[in-house]
């Protein structure tokens, strides 16, 4: 079912948000001091073209770094990545069937807005608690 759900996502509002991530990380990466900018872009590109079967996990210990390169990210490139979301999910949400689709799509609009201090994990792989081994 995840991958039906990432194929019409993929078709519907996957491929031209990745694309705009990926304008935002290149234009990020030109610049040194913004690199790290650049890697969240892409990944969250990755993570907008194909998000189903996946959660973002918020690191805890970011701390200081990660609130003030949120403020900086806010500024230059995640409020413009939010207002795509939210104006993908609204046009989504037109539709009977893309309903889930504009939840979700909301639901990345905030992700765009701070994705300092998180990662993208498979579903499985978020509700193993850290402490716990898994077998190989």
């Amino acid at each position: 079912m995840r991958t039906i759900g990432n194929v019409i996502w993929l078709v519907l509002a996957g491929w031209w948000l990745a694309i705009c991530y990926a304008v935002a990380g290149v234009l990020a990466c030109v610049l040194i001091i913004t690199i790290p900018f650049g890697i969240a872009a892409f990944r969250l590109a990755g993570y907008s073209l194909w998000p189903f079967g996946r959660r973002v996990v918020v690191a805890r210990e970011a701390g200081l770094p990660s609130l003030i390169g949120n403020v900086i990210w806010i500024l230059l490139f995640g409020w413009e990545l939010a207002l795509l979301h939210i104006a993908a999910g609204v046009l989504l949400m037109i539709t009977i069937i893309g309903i889930p689709f504009g939840i979700a799509s909301i639901k990345l609009a905030v992700l765009a807005l701070v994705p300092l201090g998180t990662r993208v994990v498979d579903a499985e792989e978020a509700r193993v608690p850290a402490y716990e081994i898994r077998p190989a």
